[in-house]
């Protein structure tokens, strides 16, 4: 895997190129928003006069993934170190471009290039995101040290240079430094260009802990029900994120309260209000709740887990009852399977990603259980595909409710002292020796092998000759 600092020279190589043939070239975007908050980019975007076509002709290899739009892929040929599989650092060369209109509200109809840097971020989505960076000028001011490493933040003098080679349009820099989420220019266009930038504005909120801008808030609000015109798949990226990098719960009260959770997960915007026992939920409704247990999932967890914990109690709502002894929610897990299994199919999760969220859902309220199941029972249990990621969410669970941690300690002790040959023994016997015995197969042949696994499971019985005894003893024949 390429280093942070190698992609960065990467992009700087790119950039000096494109300058040296007389084009503007700047670092854009994401990229320098990272740098200046202390972050490790993920990628390196560079944005340029230079149209595609000379971009194209510039470098010995490169992609025109995006031409159309003025997108350039550059592999640099000089990377310091290429990992095991010859990885080279890639740099995304954009452009410098003014967008026509955006009529599917995600792409422009038409671009038209501008050699104007200054024209070119107007048409991003914040201000945050419309900083460029002379990455030439921090390289002459600081040649050694920091930079080698991308240790901006940890330099004084080193975030110094980073910010003198700062260029700000837009008042990214004040809004950073402020905390603050603000649409470039008006933020209606801006949310009418590219609906997604709705979620988008979320995510980044919740994930640099910023607040948004009330102009933008009430943009936001007033086109809420646009988000319904941006692809499922692009929505659930989007939720995904919000999920698995670190401030789930920031996220979903961002997503209540711009008026956009009712709009992209009405299910769950109904969990609020929705009171539960007491003795068991002290911390109040199912959205208190939920919250909660969002505010436990961490960076990079699994979509899976982080989508199971999101919809485990999402049949709540719908079976809630106040009964005389107490609130119940009978039926609540078979009916929040059904819901998510809904979602999942709304949202395209793949087969995969979709078997494993319906089935935290459908085992999460098992751990109650776990003391009185039969030896067998238990082990089943633990053959749950991804079976930590079911400790994790009753964990989590338990700890946005009572506390009471006394079902995940039982079941995760014995989970990890339980050596797999006990959790998942070779069978004993197969339909073949049932045939040999004398058995006529059919569909009894399936219910016998279950219950002599079973029996294997409870330690009744261990060898071969055991196992048909124990046939011969439990369904005779004749």
């Amino acid at each position: 895997m390429l280093a942070q600092s190698e992609k960065f020279e990467a992009a700087v190589r790119t950039a000096r190129t494109l300058r040296d043939a007389g084009y503007e070239a700047y670092l854009a975007g994401g990229c320098v928003r990272d740098l200046l908050l202390g972050h490790e980019p993920k990628d390196y975007d560079v944005a340029t006069s230079a149209t595609p076509d000379v971009v194209l002709g510039m470098f010995a290899r490169t992609f025109a993934v995006g031409a159309h739009f003025g997108v350039v892929l550059v592999q640099d040929e000089e990377t310091c170190a290429a990992d095991a599989e010859g990885e080279k650092a890639v740099t995304e060369v954009a452009t410098f471009r003014s967008d026509g209109a955006y009529s599917d509200g995600r792409r422009p109809d038409e671009v038209k290039y501008t050699r104007s840097a200054e024209e070119d971020v107007q048409r991003r989505d914040f201000t945050i995101n419309g900083l460029l960076l002379d990455a030439l000028r921090v390289a002459e001011i600081q040649q050694a040290g920091p930079l080698a490493s991308l240790r901006f933040a940890e330099d004084d003098s080193a975030m110094e240079a980073l910010r003198l080679a700062v260029i700000d349009h837009v008042g990214g820099l004040a809004d950073l430094d402020a905390g603050i989420i603000r649409a470039i220019g008006q933020p209606e266009r801006r949310f009418e260009e590219d609906q997604l930038r709705l979620l988008r504005a979320v995510r980044f909120a919740a994930r640099f802990g910023f607040e948004i801008e009330p102009a933008t808030m009430a943009a936001m609000r007033r086109l809420a029900a646009k988000v319904q015109g941006v692809s499922r798949e692009r929505v659930r990226d989007e939720l995904t994120r919000m999920l698995t990098e670190g401030h789930a719960r920031r996220a979903f009260e961002l997503l209540d309260e711009t008026d956009l959770l009712v709009q992209v997960l009405p299910e769950i915007s109904e969990m609020k209000g929705v009171a539960q026992p007491k003795q068991f939920h002290p911390e109040g409704d199912v959205w208190i709740h939920t919250r909660m247990l969002l505010e436990q999932l961490q960076p990079g967890c699994e979509l899976t887990l982080a989508w199971g914990a999101l919809l485990h109690d999402v049949g709540k709502p719908s079976t809630f009852r106040e009964a005389p002894d107490r609130i119940r929610f009978d039926g609540h897990v078979q009916v929040g399977v059904a819901m998510a299994a809904d979602i999942c199919r709304r949202f395209r999760f793949s087969n995969d990603e979709t078997r494993q969220i319906l089935a935290l859902v459908e085992n999460h309220m098992r751990f109650a259980d776990a003391q009185r199941m039969k030896a067998s029972t238990l082990k089943r249990f633990f053959r749950l595909e991804n079976f930590e990621q079911h400790l994790a969410l009753h964990r989590m669970d338990c700890m946005a409710a009572s506390g009471n941690l006394d079902h995940w300690n039982f079941v995760r002790e014995r989970y990890e002292a339980m050596p797999e040959e006990a959790v998942r023994p070779a069978p004993l016997i197969t339909g073949r020796e049932l045939i040999a015995a004398g058995y006529t197969p059919g569909a009894q042949f399936k219910q016998m092998l279950n219950a002599v696994e079973d029996a294997q499971l409870e330690g009744a019985i261990a060898t071969v000759d055991e196992a048909m005894a124990w046939v011969r003893s439990q369904f005779p024949m004749g």
